[in-house]
């Protein structure tokens, strides 16, 4: 696993917006969004409900496109590329952690983790060692051959979190990554966040509703009416 450089900006964004059209009218989401976010950072959005937190989560992952602005990562300004070209950029850049999960119910834990890595040119035992890997990091290498269904919230979890690894992304996205979790195993996962962004240099946005979640972050980013409002320093 690569681990960036600790004080580059990763992110980039200037005078961001996205609205969507409903019938005739321009419904405005996110309003002129100015945000830098570091290597190695872990930054959490905050937010009442349709605040623009999701919609911010998209576009820095290049699930959906801007109306207007720049998202430079890495240097590349995401907001440029076409259709075909966002998607191959993702595949190779972003890690994405769930709410719930995601999982595939059919395959087994190391299948679910191997699956961004068939879009890839490895040959079938670079894709075993990289799960393995992956597996191992998170603590589940005793349960790879485990069914979803087979598996606690926690531990769904935290093969997703393997998931979004295995690819080695840049940065890694998180939607209420402890929504669906009780407290001390949604503690657990934060902890293995913590530890992605200490010991593997990772770049993490989270989006979260919970001040505890929030309080794991390096920064938290309050938005309010598609307004970044707040930004907490380092604590």
């Amino acid at each position: 696993m690569s681990t960036p450089g600790a004080a580059a900006p990763l992110i980039r964004v200037r005078q961001l917006a996205k609205s969507y059209q409903r019938g005739d009218q321009q419904i405005p989401v996110l309003q002129g969004i100015d945000l830098e976010v570091r290597c190695g950072e872990f930054i959490a959005l905050m937010g009442p409900s349709g605040s623009g937190k999701s919609t911010l989560l998209n576009l820095l992952a290049g699930i959906d496109q801007p109306s207007s602005g720049t998202i430079e990562i890495g240097g590349v300004d995401i907001a440029t590329l076409d259709e075909g070209e966002l998607a191959d950029w993702r595949a190779a850049h972003v890690g994405f952690i769930f709410q719930f999960y995601n999982l595939l119910p059919v395959l087994s834990a190391h299948e679910n983790v191997e699956l961004p890595l068939l879009l890839t040119d490895l040959s079938g035992r670079q894709r075993t060692e990289r799960v393995d890997q992956v597996l191992a990091l998170v603590g589940l290498s005793d349960r790879a051959d485990h069914y979803p269904n087979e598996l606690s919230g926690g531990q769904q979890q935290r093969v997703a979190i393997a998931r979004a690894l295995v690819t080695d992304p840049s940065l890694i996205v998180a939607d209420e990554p402890t929504g669906d979790l009780d407290r001390a195993t949604g503690e657990e996962v934060l902890r293995l966040m913590d530890a992605l962004v200490r010991d593997l240099g990772k770049t993490i946005v989270m989006v979260t509703h919970d001040p505890k979640a929030a309080a794991r972050a390096q920064r938290l980013v309050h938005l309010e009416k598609g307004v970044l409002v707040d930004e907490l320093p380092d604590h």
